[in-house]
Parts: structure tokens; C-alpha cells; sequence
């Protein structure tokens, strides 16, 4: 998909908050610092809008960029990391969680993991959420530029095993350098909203 249009949309914290149309969802998940706003900026072909910082914690606040007319990125804290304080991560997890549960335009949840290494456990606490509340699930696995070719296939069975993937579920090794599996992601969420 080829896009011209994207605006960000609202920085929310509320349900009230939320955007009040009624375009599909598509809400970017994974531990902070995975990669989440290097792929928004590759999907997208930018390169700053969605901000990209070195220190984990940065996103705060569930991020509506709306694309074309058409749909929503919300992307929303990284998870698993320790220099916050227990109850910022709480107030996080409590937000994401009543988004994720209650958001009737949320059509599938992008799992953003590391395919140069196993799924953390917070990664498998993810997927077994969203599985447990039957939330589809787009998982892509990111910096496959930085693992030798040879070795992809191997990376990709570590990580279907690791959370014990369904198999209606896509897995889609994607790099933000080189673009590999840009194509494969938007076909992968065009098909939750036609």
C-alpha cells in the first residue's frame, strides 16, 4: 500500500479520548525499544512520524495515525521495562488492557518481537492475552537484516514455538532497513478489514 496521507491523530489515555470515527484498528504491541516505531515509520514510508528514541519507555499514551483515510495505527507503551515505576507500569497496563478488550474498531493486535532472539516472557504474556480474549493477532518479527539468511528459518521456528502460535495466526519477518516483508504486513492487515 502506497501512502500519501497520515496525520497522528490524538495522544489518548481514556476511552473518551479515542477517536470518534468508525475506521478498522490495528493496534502495535511489544516490549519497549523492539522496534514498534521503526516499522510504523517503514509501513507508512516516513522517517520521523513516529518517534523513535534510544531510551525504552518513550511511548506513554495509545498514538492514533490515521493512514489514509482508511485505518488507524495505534500504537501503544512497550512492555517489560524496569525504570519505570510499578505504578506507571500499572497505569500502562490497566490502559492497554481496557483498549485492547473493549475498542470495538480494533480489528488485530501487530505483535512487534526481535527475531534475533526467543520471545521474552512478556511476549508470551501478550500472546496468550490476546489469545484468551480472541483478539487476532499479526505477529511480525523485526531486524531480520541483522541474522544471516541462512539462518532465518531456524529464528522463525524458535519463535512459532516459543508462543506456541496458532496457526490462523500470520508470522511475517520484516526489516525496517530494508523493507523485507513491508508488502507481506499490509496484505496481512488489509485482510482483517475488506
Amino acid at each position: 500500500m502506497k501512502v500519501n496521507q497520515v496525520e497522528l491523530v490524538i495522544s489518548a489515555v481514556r476511552p473518551e479520548q479515542y477517536p470518534g470515527d468508525i475506521l478498522p484498528e490495528f493496534a502495535l504491541a511489544g516490549r519497549s525499544n523492539v522496534g514498534k516505531s521503526s516499522f510504523i515509520n517503514k509501513m507508512i514510508g516516513r522517517k520521523s512520524m513516529a518517534r523513535i528514541s534510544s531510551k525504552p519507555g518513550k511511548t506513554q499514551t495509545l498514538n492514533f495515525y490515521k493512514i489514509e483515510e482508511t485505518l488507524y495505527y495505534v500504537d501503544v507503551p512497550g512492555y517489560g521495562f524496569a525504570k519505570v515505576s510499578k505504578t506507571e507500569r500499572e497505569a500502562w497496563g490497566k490502559m492497554i488492557e481496557t483498549y485492547i478488550t473493549s475498542r470495538e474498531q480494533l480489528r488485530a493486535v501487530i505483535l512487534i518481537v526481535d527475531l534475533r532472539h526467543a520471545p521474552t516472557k512478556d511476549d508470551v504474556m501478550m500472546y496468550d492475552f490476546l489469545k484468551h480474549h480472541g483478539l487476532p493477532c499479526i505477529v511480525i518479527a523485526t531486524k531480520a537484516d541483522k541474522i544471516p539468511k541462512g539462518k532465518w528459518q531456524k529464528h522463525l521456528k524458535v519463535t512459532k514455538e516459543t508462543l506456541n502460535m496458532d496457526s490462523e495466526d500470520d508470522l511475517i519477518m520484516f526489516s525496517s532497513e530494508t523493507g523485507l516483508g513491508k508488502d507481506k504486513a499490509w496484505d496481512a492487515i488489509k485482510s482483517y478489514y475488506k
